[in-house]
């Protein structure tokens, strides 16, 4: 029996199931497990190894219909005769199986992967496993695009790059006879802070030495794919150094339009594409256009416009998992040729972008044809199997058949894999739940263009080919049958159709049936006319009540006996026989260990439960003694002590009433060593008080200071004198103040006067006006004193 006759290996666990291969075949435990299940469709979607028995009378009185679920071996166990169990099968069929190829003919496309497209339909939750062939092709088409970083470090390695184009011609040729060569370069964003946008360093970004220079560019395409040696040549001659500001380059924009552009590129449909990157620097990635402004995120389309990338200033780089995506969907493979300080950088993206390699050039890249050829040969001889994005609730597992080959969760690998030799691989595809309709996906070598097309379905419905026999005499003459189970005429319903629902509905009776809006009997039994028949326990005892909620052999043990063997189990609760207490009748009943040295139990603030107090909430054990979370009596007592000691304050009305937790108090002329509470009452007097709880929640004793500590009254007479003298004496003083200005304001000004008349010279010449008097008289009586 080989895997071509059965080519899902589930038919043969299958076949194991029913007792035709030995069991020691499979270590696979098959169980079922069951939920909910109302038919034979429920039960084919609950699990990979359920069955349906269709048998007619199978079934007990009072089991339910579920009881038909089970596996295959439990069912033939248990009576039902093989014909009559329903348990679908995994199918598998080819849709296109077409031999693989030798060699890489030249009118025909060469297959190497087999097969090209099958149908599986699945049971939910059961594995089919079948065989995947690839064989490496000789000759093989192979389409190698040289993208370069033409920088201005990059000087010297495209001086090597133009002397080279024979030899790498040479390699190619040496890979495969149909081998094409393509160009590209790329600089970086022409904007800040990326590259200086002087319009003359925009024009001549190198050195002022350097003559031969190009205007700075993001990416361009040079050359499409050729066989044309000469041609490439001539291109490559034709380039020139550029130049940047920053040490990162724009090389993710350059790979990206090189994977998209593929008609400019002139990428094969059928060829080993590559990539190879020379470069002495690193990326800039996602989110580094933000520096320039750049928003917009890269949407990983072809931007050509005269072979260069027109929206390079415009969108954002794109993102290394953009990158990878576009690479692996367009089944091309890098080759990061790259100087030895940027060698770890590279091989961390490598990490990233399956199916690609790095190689370290030298300090003027002489060495790149050895590095692409060393690259090439590991890339084409690791065979990586993968698929594309699954239908959701698929699983698909491989096992690689290779000498040494290596698992990983999702992909299988196959390592040294020479040229026309042939690899397998057992692909498992498990669908986990029912599908709707046909879903497909691909599954094939990473960086190949040739892919397996999965067309998959499920099996979720039962064909149970019935005789259809209206009013069945299985089903009281009420209804057909339908895969084991009554399907009832309008008008009944039950397990054999023997409740006439009347007026009222089946939904309605089914309500009667089900508690809070639960499953029918708590699915510990059956409906039957809105009344819960409860199954029978495996020891004899049933389930009971109106909902068949209860039953006597689940309560709590203790030492390993129902109740601890003092008590009787009643609807899940223990039942505690005389003298024993406990969830699980496991005390005796007594308060020896809760009683406090004055003899109450739990300081009357909580229950004695198993010889332990259980207190009421903030209290603590062991005898609920204290409170650490409750408020101190010295905050909450102290409007009452006011109330009972001096009869002033808020409850000094209705004292006995409102203060009836403190039963009893005392009036003292000196209280106990210590630190008392304290309070303020209404006249701001200080009330010492010491306080004491008793047995009980709410229940104190007091000590009550009778002198207060009231605040001495102010001297009136000395506050109105003391306040006069001071008005008196500001006055004063404001009244010399405002002296003091208005002299020193007129000492100022006559200051000022005395200088200005200093200044003033007074005329000595007569007025000509004036005329001296002509007689002067003597006064006789004047004696001149």
């Amino acid at each position: 029996m080989t895997l071509e006759m059965y080519p899902c290996v589930s038919l043969l666990l299958l076949m194991i199931g029913r007792g035709a291969i030995p069991l020691v075949l499979s270590q696979e435990v098959k169980v079922c497990s069951k939920t909910v299940i109302n038919s034979c469709s429920d039960c084919i979607k609950s699990g990979a190894y359920c069955a349906w028995c269709k048998q007619l009378n199978f079934i007990k009185a009072g089991e339910r219909e579920a009881a038909r679920c089970d596996t295959w071996a439990q069912l033939v166990e248990r009576g039902c005769m093989e014909g009559d169990i329903i348990s679908p099968e995994n199918t598998f069929s080819f849709s296109k199986n077409i031999a693989l190829s030798n060699t890489a003919l030249d009118k025909e496309e060469p297959i190497q992967l087999r097969p090209q497209e099958v149908n599986l339909k699945l049971k939910p939750g059961l594995p089919c496993t079948f065989k995947l062939d690839f064989q490496r092709v000789e000759g093989y088409p192979v389409d190698l695009y040289y993208l370069m970083d033409l920088s201005y470090s990059m000087e010297d390695d495209l001086r090597s790059i133009k002397t080279l184009g024979n030899e790498l011609f040479n390699a190619l040729q040496g890979i495969t006879k149909k081998g094409q060569i393509g160009f590209g370069s790329f600089v970086d964003k022409t904007v800040l802070p990326f590259t200086n946008t002087n319009p003359e360093k925009l024009n001549k970004p190198c050195a002022e030495t350097e003559k031969y220079c190009q205007p700075a560019f993001g990416y361009r395409h040079v050359l499409s794919m050729t066989e044309n040696k000469a041609e490439f040549e001539s291109e490559v001659n034709k380039q020139r150094i550029s130049g940047n500001l920053d040490s990162p380059e724009g090389t993710l924009d350059a790979i990206m339009q090189a994977a998209v552009c593929g008609d400019r590129i002139g990428w094969r449909n059928s060829s080993t594409r590559l990539i190879v990157l020379t470069t002495d620097d690193g990326f800039h990635m996602a989110g580094d256009g933000k520096l320039a402004g750049i928003l917009e995120p890269n949407d990983e389309r072809c931007y050509m416009d005269n072979n260069l990338y027109s929206k390079s200033n415009e969108m954002d780089y794109p993102s290394v998992g953009q990158v990878a995506n576009q690479l692996e969907k367009n089944n091309i493979q890098p080759i990061f040729a790259v100087t030895k300080n940027m060698e770890q950088v590279y091989r961390e993206l490598s990490k990233m972008i399956p199916k690609s390699e790095v190689g370290v050039l030298s300090a003027d890249s002489h060495n790149v044809v050895e590095l692409i050829k060393n690259a090439y040969n590991r890339l084409s001889s690791k065979v990586t199997v993968t698929h594309d994005a699954l239908p959701d609730n698929v699983r698909v597992t491989y096992t690689p058949l290779c000498p040494e080959g290596g698992t990983s969760r999702d992909k299988g690998v196959c390592n040294n894999v020479g040229v026309g030799q042939m690899v397998s691989f057992n692909v498992t595809v498990t669908a986990d739940e029912c599908m709707d309709s046909v879903m497909s996906f691909l599954i094939g070598p990473l960086g190949m263009k040739d892919k397996l097309k999965v067309n998959l379905s499920t099996h979720c419905k039962c064909e149970c080919n019935d005789i259809v026999m209206v009013d069945h005499q299985n089903c009281n003459g009420k209804g057909r049958v339908n895969c084991g189970m009554c399907s009832c005429n309008a008008g009944f319903v039950g397990q054999m159709c023997e409740c006439s629902i009347g007026e009222k509905d089946e939904s309605s009776l089914r309500a009667a049936c089900r508690k809070d809006n639960g499953t029918d009997c708590e699915g510990r039994g059956d409906c039957v006319c809105g009344i819960c028949q409860c199954y029978t326990l495996p020891g004899g005892s049933t389930y009971y009540g109106t909902h068949c909620e209860c039953e006597n052999e689940s309560c709590e043990k203790f030492q390993n006996k129902l109740c601890g063997g003092n008590g009787k189990c009643r609807c899940k609760n223990c039942e505690c026989n005389p003298g024993y207490e406990g969830t699980a009748c496991q005390c005796k009943k007594s308060d020896e260990q809760c009683r406090t040295l004055s003899g109450s139990v739990c300081s009357g603030r909580g229950t004695c439960q198993c010889n332990q107090c259980k207190c009421i909430e903030g209290y603590q054990r062991p005898y609920c003694l204290t409170c650490p979370a409750c408020h101190s009596p010295c905050i909450t007592k102290g409007k009452c002590i006011e109330c009972w000691g001096f009869q002033t304050g808020p409850f000094s009305k209705n004292c006995s009433q409102a203060c009836a937790s403190i039963n009893k108090f005392k009036m003292v002329e000196m209280l106990p060593p210590g630190k008392p509470c304290d309070v303020r009452d209404v006249e701001n007097c200080r009330v010492f008080f010491t306080i004491e709880q008793l047995d009980g929640e709410d229940n104190y004793t007091a000590q009550i200071l009778k002198t207060r500590e009231c605040p001495k009254l102010p001297n009136i007479y000395a506050i109105i004198g003391g306040s006069i003298i001071g008005v008196t004496v500001i006055g004063i003083l404001i009244l010399l103040l405002i002296k003091g200005l208005f002299y020193m304001k007129d000492l100022k000004e006559y200051r000022k006067f005395m200088s200005d008349a200093q200044k003033t010279r007074w005329s000595e010449n007569k007025n000509p006006i004036f005329q001296e008097a002509t007689t002067t008289v003597a006064n006789p009586t004047f004696t001149g004193e």
